[in-house]
């Protein structure tokens, strides 16, 4: 998150990105197991992973799809070079493509499953975005959307420091400066996020919505502790100019690896959240 609102360095967000999409994995792979019930493994021979990061997702489809070649679509080169190092050992299954979305979209080929993860909300568009995503799809396939869900918590509501229900402000503050990235992207248009009708909007037939959950209680690994410490010490950075000075105090507090009741020793840090996908396929 930067002050200019529009700004998002992609490249220095990649071990966060990384690390958030592995500590996820049970859910994405609960996700990959529900699509394969809607698209056969072997009526998938062409997957776009849209928006894909460091590519561990590209990772996991290409493990759910056998038979099927998966492209890492990404706008940032150094997101993609590390999606070949993580994707190296699938026997060339994984290629990457360097794309700008939404310009490139005619330029990403036909595909049976496209996989979206998060990445339509970064274009201003949103239902065009959609439309050309159906594009790309050859009859029959069938179209992942990932949008919503549950914001991740990771503390009780009253942590003895500073106010209670410092993680409710902050996911306040965060939708606020959502909103404001999201209205300044090039040809932004307010969109009711009905995901279902926008799908069907763009000529698809919806094929149900669920929602995956991700729960690591306390006491957590070293691992999702170093993580959630990352991911607050972003906040930190990224909201400050928005967070009261009671709350910029607390998340000090919480920061400081010394203080017995910040993240780095406190037991009562916990990772829940849950990621929703919206499925639609191309009538055959």
């Amino acid at each position: 998150m930067t002050h200019d609102h529009t700004h998002m360095d992609w490249n220095a967000m990649l071990p966060l990105l990384e690390r958030g999409a592995e500590l996820r994995t049970p859910l994405y792979r609960q996700a990959a197991s529900w699509l394969t019930d809607l698209l056969p493994v072997g009526a998938a021979r062409r997957i776009l992973d849209v928006g894909s990061g460091p590519g561990v997702l590209s990772g996991l489809l290409a493990e759910a799809f056998p038979y099927a070649e998966v492209v890492a679509v990404d706008a940032t080169p150094e997101l993609l070079e590390r999606a070949r190092e993580r994707t190296a050992g699938l026997g060339g299954r994984v290629t990457t493509r360097l794309a700008e979305l939404p310009a490139d979209m005619d330029e990403l080929g036909e595909a049976d499953l496209i996989w979206a993860g998060e990445s339509v909300h970064h274009i201003g568009d949103q239902r065009g975005a959609l439309e050309g995503l159906a594009r790309r799809l050859r009859p029959g396939g069938v179209i992942a959307l990932v949008e919503g869900g549950l914001p991740p918590r990771h503390l009780p509501r009253d942590i003895g420091v500073g106010r209670p229900g410092l993680e409710a402000r902050i996911e306040a503050v965060s939708a606020d400066w959502f909103s404001e990235m999201r209205a300044a992207l090039p040809g932004s248009r307010e969109e009711t996020e009905d995901w279902s009708a926008l799908l069907a909007a763009a000529g698809l037939v919806p094929t149900g919505t669920r929602t995956f959950l991700l729960d690591i209680p306390a006491p957590v690994p070293a691992a999702v502790r170093e993580h959630i410490v990352t991911v607050f010490t972003r906040t930190r950075t990224g909201l400050d100019d928005r967070l009261s000075d009671e709350d910029r105090a607390a998340l000090d507090r919480l920061l400081d690896p010394e203080d017995p009741a910040g993240l780095h020793r406190r037991p009562d840090v916990y990772l829940l959240t849950a990621r929703t996908v919206h499925t639609a396929r191309r009538a055959s």
